[in-house]
């Protein structure tokens, strides 16, 4: 986890546990997180806050003003806490390369693990060819690409 992330996490808590909060210094802070390169989301979310943070600080910001500032704030302390938590399982992985015949099977809409009979991939082809063909309102390289698919699993099979 970046320093930073955890730094502003912990500045914020502080920041809405304060009896007399400073919004001066959460304005600078969250300006500061609005012009980092660590998340778009991020900056987003602390661009979206930075106003109404900036006239809370004003001396002249009635309660209601600082009320809806640290509301807002909730936002910004939210993203940090996604940023910050582990990633378990398997969310960071690329999907699994398909194989060619998977491809294939894939794009005539043909299931993956089981034995095909060539009518039913046949009749698969004609399925897709319906909405691939050029005549069809298709283009021409799609519906050579299908055709090659059939040809390739009715080989295979």
């Amino acid at each position: 986890m970046d320093p930073h992330i955890r730094h502003w996490k912990v500045a914020i808590e502080r920041f809405c546990a304060a009896p007399d909060p400073d919004y001066r210094e959460m304005a600078k802070m969250i300006a500061e997180i609005a012009t980092t390169d660590i998340d778009e989301t991020l900056r987003h979310a602390a661009a979206q806050v930075l106003p109404i943070l900036r006239q809370a600080a004003l001396k002249s910001a009635d309660r209601r003003t600082q009320s809806m500032a640290l509301r807002r704030l909730g936002i910004v302390s939210d993203v940090l806490h996604m940023l910050s938590a582990p990633q378990f399982g398997r969310r960071g992985l690329a999907p699994k390369a398909l194989t060619q015949e998977e491809r294939y099977r894939q794009l005539l809409g043909l299931p993956l693990g089981r034995r095909l009979a060539a009518t039913e991939v046949h009749q698969a082809f004609k399925r897709a060819a319906k909405t691939v063909h050029p005549d069809g309102g298709g283009n021409g390289p799609a519906f050579l690409e299908l055709a090659a698919a059939r040809d390739a699993l009715i080989k295979h099979h």
